[in-house]
């Protein structure tokens, strides 16, 4: 224990948990002046920086594509005689399960309601087609091109150039140099982790009413706020259970997880009644976006709408770029890049898309049949999670979806909590080699203190406009961060390949 307390980088540590403590405090006891706070930043950040959110989205997009298909693109992620740690199945189906958490449930079943009340939507000559394909816009190619050329980059850090440091402030050594070994570096990390703490409370505050409410309903709780603290504490008391139970239990459990995923996919496709209209939408909205893409990917001024949605949605990806790619990078070796550009890209891609395919056209069905009236349920004060319910409810032996939507959803948030844990713990020793794994002590100290910015934010009543507010602005510095990695790694890659001729 003694060397395991020498090794950690305390003020890395440190910091950040005051920081927590202290802005977690500040929302419960001061919630107005706080949402006033967010908002006068947030604010400022969409009219003075727009422009570098969409252009960063076309970087990292650009990037990935041109890695892949480059002579960088055949450069092995490990000893040329290694072997990838993970099947196919088993590499996928974690990338998968470690990315979005149980967002990717919720945002399927009630995106397509939000921007239907939107005037920029509005105007469009099909309302609820376009709502759908701005879904598959904003959690399509760019968002996963953050992922996997990050992803590309610490698995190259990791397993080619073998740095002796599992910390974010490495993966720009070969642009900074000995200064990540000092203040800058250290401001690096803590970027990093601050930016990881802004993205678990985004999660948790938006989705896990949700599953309160799912559960609530099952067992017959009304009292969602109480319901969804409580289920983060089971929530972390999985992950630790899991955690400590070893790596191949987590692998089980993404499988596991991704089973009950896929079984309520098929149980909305197939038991839903709308097989025939959510296959001609899907085809109709993903149509849409190929057609419309370098439109939508390079509008500015749209009424509000890029800002609040748009920069949201790359910002929310940006702060769990702290985390998710390291993870992602640490089980590809043996590898090459190439081949987890583009298996990233399906797996990310297919899973997403099956989700909002499947789940948005459902509900979208039933808004066109008038089984329910979800926009005007919205306009008139019922919750986002209360309207959901309502949508399922409309399918046959609806608990049966209620029951694989619950398992689906905790799965998701607990393999996610594994691997943001295990990467954030990596950072908060001062020389952890590539063999080595943090303590499980420290591992359960990082999940008790993602724990307290959600809390805060329920207990505040934090509406969605405040809590996205919450990640656009960590997004800021992490995403330039990002950047600086990128260019680190093109510039170690390239001596990499004058030295090492890839055929």
């Amino acid at each position: 224990m003694k060397k395991q307390f020498k090794k950690v980088d305390w003020p890395l540590v440190m910091l950040p948990v005051v920081g927590a403590v202290v802005v977690s405090l500040i929302f419960a006891i001061y919630p107005a002046s706080s949402h006033h706070l967010l908002s006068f930043i947030r604010g400022f950040l969409n009219r003075q920086f727009s422009f570098f959110y969409v252009l960063m989205a076309l970087f990292f997009l650009c990037s990935t594509i041109y890695v892949a298909f480059s002579r960088y693109g055949r450069i092995k992620l490990g000893a040329l005689d290694d072997k990838p740690m993970y099947s196919n199945l088993h590499w996928g189906v974690l990338v998968f399960t470690s990315t979005m958490s149980a967002d990717i449930i919720f945002y399927s079943l009630c995106e397509w309601m939000m921007y239907a009340q939107e005037p920029f939507i509005q105007k469009k000559p099909d309302v609820l087609e376009w709502s759908l394909t701005y879904s598959l816009f904003h959690w399509g190619p760019i968002v996963w091109s953050f992922y996997i050329m990050l992803a590309v980059t610490f698995a190259y850090m990791l397993f080619v150039t073998k740095n002796k440091r599992q910390k974010f402030s490495e993966a720009c050594r070969p642009l900074l140099g000995h200064r990540v070994d000092g203040i800058i570096g250290k401001v690096i990390d803590l970027v990093a982790i601050f930016a990881l703490i802004a993205a678990t409370a985004t999660t948790f505050s938006m989705s896990m009413p949700l599953l309160a409410t799912t559960v609530g309903k099952l067992i017959g709780v009304r009292n969602v706020k109480t319901l969804s603290l409580l289920l983060i504490i089971v929530v972390v008391i999985i992950y630790l259970i899991a955690s400590v139970m070893g790596m191949k239990v987590m692998t089980r459990l993404s499988l596991v997880c991704y089973v009950f995923f896929i079984g309520l996919m098929a149980y909305v496709l197939f038991c839903g009644g709308s097989l025939s209209f959510i296959i001609n939408s899907g085809v109709q909205a993903s149509g849409n976006l190929i057609q419309n893409f370098v439109g939508m990917a390079t509008t500015t001024r749209s009424n509000g709408f890029t800002q609040n949605w748009t920069i949201y949605y790359w910002s929310y990806w940006i702060v769990w770029c702290v985390a998710t790619p390291f993870f992602i990078g640490s089980i590809s070796k043996g590898r090459t890049i190439k081949d987890v550009v583009a298996r990233g890209y399906a797996w990310g891609l297919g899973g997403t898309y099956l989700s909002f395919i499947v789940l948005s056209n459902f509900g979208i069905s039933r808004q066109i049949g008038h089984l329910v009236n979800a926009v005007h349920d919205l306009q008139m004060g019922m919750t986002y999670s209360q309207v959901i319910l309502k949508i399922m409810q409309t399918l046959p032996e609806y608990r049966i979806a209620l029951v694989l939507l619950t398992l689906s959803m905790v799965g998701l948030y607990s393999t996610v909590f594994d691997s943001i844990t295990m990467v954030i713990s990596k950072y908060s020793y001062r020389n952890l080699k590539v063999s080595e794994e943090p303590s499980k002590l420290m591992r359960g100290t990082w999940a008790i203190i993602f724990m307290l910015l959600p809390f805060s934010l329920l207990i505040s009543n934090s509406s969605m406009y405040y809590i996205q507010s919450v990640a656009i602005i960590a997004a800021f510095p992490t995403a330039i961060v990002m950047v600086l990695i990128v260019v680190s790694f093109y510039r170690d890659a390239h001596k990499y390949v004058e030295e090492h001729p890839i055929r």
